[in-house]
């Protein structure tokens, strides 16, 4: 089986752009927000779902989900986050294995699971080594409203909905910082690849 690595972090930290270090070093990745996208697409059952549990308001134009309507509708109420996660989760958890299983059978030697919310949903002892991305709340922040435009609020709401900074950091096997020094995080992510191989039997730069 492959040597398996969930990478997890804090909102807006960086953990795709570690993802794609990584990638570019021989992981295959498997991103959560991906499969999320892919099992909401028109005609997929969470589809179905989510238009029945949120109505019409959650439907862009061109009959694909809205997420940032959808977004806004789930974190405005505590049961209807819970619905959605229901939701998604399962769907998630399918086509995951299914993934999985195809690059096991492929002989891929590291996978790199990107999942937001890993701990919350009790994956962690689903991993060989559990990664977390982390930057202070401050460029969290920032970066959430210059590249995805969310407002303060809905950053604030996303933010607190998940498990804490400080309690993702005690459970990682490895902390990356990602305070905005693009070359610091380069050097971390190289030491990382050097680990994780060192971690799956093997050697590498």
């Amino acid at each position: 089986m492959p040597f398996r690595v969930g990478l997890t972090g804090t909102v807006a930290a960086g953990k795709s752009t570690v993802a794609g270090k990584l990638a570019e070093r021989g992981a295959t990745v498997i991103d959560a927000d991906e499969l999320a996208r892919e099992i909401v697409r028109p005609g997929a059952p969470a589809y179905a779902h989510i238009r029945e549990t949120f109505g019409r308001k959650v439907i862009g134009p061109d009959g694909t989900i809205d997420r940032s309507a959808l977004r806004e509708a789930a974190f405005a109420d505590e049961r209807a986050r819970e619905r959605l996660e229901e939701i998604s989760h399962a769907g998630i958890r399918e086509l995951r294995a299914r993934r999985i299983g195809e690059a096991a059978a492929a002989g891929v030697r590291v996978i790199v699971e990107e999942i937001p919310l890993l701990f919350e949903v009790g994956l962690e002892d689903d991993y060989d080594m559990i990664v977390v991305v982390d930057a202070p709340r401050e460029v969290r922040e920032a970066r959430a409203l210059d590249s995805r435009g969310w407002t303060a609020e809905e950053f604030a709401a996303i933010d607190a909905a998940q498990l804490a900074a400080s309690e993702k950091r005690r459970r990682a096997d490895r902390v990356l910082e990602n305070g905005g020094d693009p070359g610091e995080l380069d050097t971390a992510a190289r030491g990382l690849w050097r680990e994780i191989l060192r971690a799956a039997g093997g050697s590498g730069s």
